[in-house]
């Protein structure tokens, strides 16, 4: 069980800080990169998505440090919602922004709603196996 615990914690951790450098990565080619380039309003919607990728990027490395104490189901559950939580929404996000498609502005809530569950999921393991 704790190989189980620190391969979780591991893969968590890994994802986590990638997501953060992409985050910052994609933030800055915003700020650099994009300012000329696009129009106000949609530099705002792939500034948002840039926000909510690093804010769930530091909440998956938490779900890894999380794993180190007590890995559930529940704590892996609550990992992989938060990474379909930033790929659907921070995702959706930045390619709406940089290629005007307003459609795909219909899969962001999904994401939304990925994030909403990271975060129960979390809570829910925290209570339930931290005890």
């Amino acid at each position: 069980m704790m190989h189980y615990a620190w391969l979780m914690a591991r893969i968590f951790i890994t994802l986590g800080a990638i997501n953060g450098f992409l985050a910052v990565a994609l933030g800055a080619f915003a700020a650099h990169g994009l300012k000329q380039r696009i129009d106000p309003d949609m530099l705002a919607v792939f500034e948002t998505g840039a926000r909510y990728h690093s804010i769930h990027s530091v909440a998956l490395v938490a779900v890894g440090l999380l794993a180190l104490h007590h890995a559930s189901g529940s704590l892996s559950a609550a990992g992989i919602s938060l990474l379909v939580g930033m790929l659907l929404f921070s995702g959706s996000l930045y390619v709406m922004a940089v290629t005007g498609i307003r459609g795909l502005g219909a899969i962001t809530p999904f994401g939304g709603l990925a994030l909403l569950a990271g975060w129960a999921l979390m809570a829910y393991s925290a209570w339930r196996d931290l005890a």
